[in-house]
């Protein structure tokens, strides 16, 4: 399959990946970004997220270059995004997170966008 969208939706799968393994790795350095007061379980939830945002990002790089490509993958990474935007956006909302978490959910709530208008070209090339 050839789109236009084909390299953005990649690179969220890729940006995904390696912002979930942050996340995994350094949860407080991410939640320090975000002005969020840290704790034990604050940072294990937040590195739980990391390993969800890892595998979701794998679930749409397979999607998309499964052979053929698979659409229902790409629903579901796409759903995913929007669920992660209205958290964030929650989130700041409730004060959990700095208002520069705005920035996360804008990029989640796009990117959810741009996956799902994938996955319809996808689906229509079925």
């Amino acid at each position: 399959m050839t789109s236009k969208l084909t390299f953005p939706v990649a690179a969220i799968g890729v940006i995904t990946i390696l912002s979930g393994a942050g996340q995994i790795v350094a949860p407080g350095f991410v939640l320090g970004q975000l002005a969020v007061e840290t704790n034990p379980a604050s940072l294990h939830f937040f590195a739980i997220v990391g390993m969800f945002m890892v595998l979701f990002g794998g679930l749409l790089l397979h999607a998309m270059y499964s052979v053929p490509a698979q659409p229902v993958g790409l629903f579901w990474a796409g759903l995913q995004k929007f669920g992660a935007s209205a958290a964030v956006g929650l989130g700041v909302v409730n004060g959990v997170f700095s208002p520069l978490a705005w920035l996360v959910a804008g990029f989640d709530l796009l990117s959810g966008a741009l996956i799902l208008a994938y996955w319809r070209s996808v689906k229509d090339e079925r």
